[in-house]
């Protein structure tokens, strides 16, 4: 049977909620790769994120978006645009609220621009696994009342709970149409931003404070090498000389982790040897610079 035949679907689900929803786990967990970095700290993912998941003769595309939260940067303002965007575009939109933090006024005003747009809309409550289940229909009503959900999922992204019937639920909701990505295609994140995110996760679960948020990372340099492994470099970007110092650490020593724990992140997701080499530059505004937020794969709302 071809990708073309009716009895394929196809169609774009894209999760918003606020930051630490859990979206990148999600995404991860169902799609049974790491396609979207994950760190405990609020607001890890900067960009939009495609996952792309078979269910029998359906082809779900599931869109991670950065959580969405009052912007101050123009770094942020890029990442709550591309957020935005990727719900604009999507047959479905799935709404991830932390069950254990509630209607917060975040996930309020979410929901109420959701309302506004209109569309297909889900209740995708996470971490139910955390709460007392009977908080749960209370908070269930409110966000119906704000918006009205099509279905209330509850689920566990961490552990699965729920995840099937969910992406059961998905691959029915797809209008039919062909495939627009190849069967075993995982996402359409090219390797060089990859690499960056990976070496970038690192930074979140090893440095403290302002440090993760006043980083970024860029892949200058890509070189497929004979024997099949691949050369790496990259430069992390910090906005201060202290943040510089407190990467670089003392006598090199938490550079050389940064690299070493990415490097082999890398290579269990190139399926191949990786050699990575990392340089740490200050560049004072990078954050609100549109040639650093296109690296990062955003779009410069200005």
């Amino acid at each position: 049977m071809s990708d073309s035949s009716p009895a394929t679907r196809c169609g774009f689900a894209a999760i918003v909620g606020a930051p630490n929803a859990g979206k990148s786990t999600l995404l991860n967990r169902v799609t049974g790769a790491k396609l979207s970095i994950v760190s405990p700290k609020a607001q890890t993912t900067r960009f939009r994120v495609l996952g792309i998941l078979m269910r029998g003769a359906t082809q779900i595309l599931l869109v991670d978006t950065p959580g969405i939260f009052q912007p101050r940067r123009r770094l942020d303002r890029a990442m709550v645009h591309a957020a935005w965007t990727g719900a604009q575009d999507a047959d479905l939109v799935l709404l991830l609220v932390d069950a254990r933090a509630g209607l917060t006024p975040g996930v309020r005003a979410i929901a109420e621009r959701l309302r506004e747009r209109g569309g297909r809309a889900w209740l995708v409550l996470n971490k139910v696994d955390l709460i007392d289940p009977r908080a749960l229909l209370p908070l269930t009503a409110d966000l119906n009342g704000i918006v009205s959900f099509e279905q209330t999922f509850m689920v566990s992204a961490a552990n699965g709970d729920g995840l099937d019937t969910l992406v059961q639920a998905l691959a029915d909701a797809m209008p039919p149409g062909p495939h627009l990505y190849p069967a075993d295609d995982l996402t359409d994140v090219p390797d060089r931003l990859l690499a960056a995110e990976i070496v970038r996760e690192q930074i979140f679960l090893q440095t403290h404070e302002e440090v993760p948020y006043g980083t970024t990372v860029e892949t200058e340099s890509w070189q497929e090498r004979r024997d099949g492994s691949v050369r790496i470099e990259a430069t992390i970007y910090v906005a201060r000389a202290g943040q510089k110092a407190i990467l670089i650490g003392e006598g090199g020593s938490r550079i050389r982790d940064i690299g070493a724990r990415a490097r082999g992140e890398l290579a269990r997701l190139l399926e191949r040897k990786v050699h990575l080499f990392l340089n740490v530059r200050e560049r004072a505004g990078w954050d609100e610079e549109g040639a650093r937020l296109r690296a990062l794969g955003l779009d410069d709302p200005g």
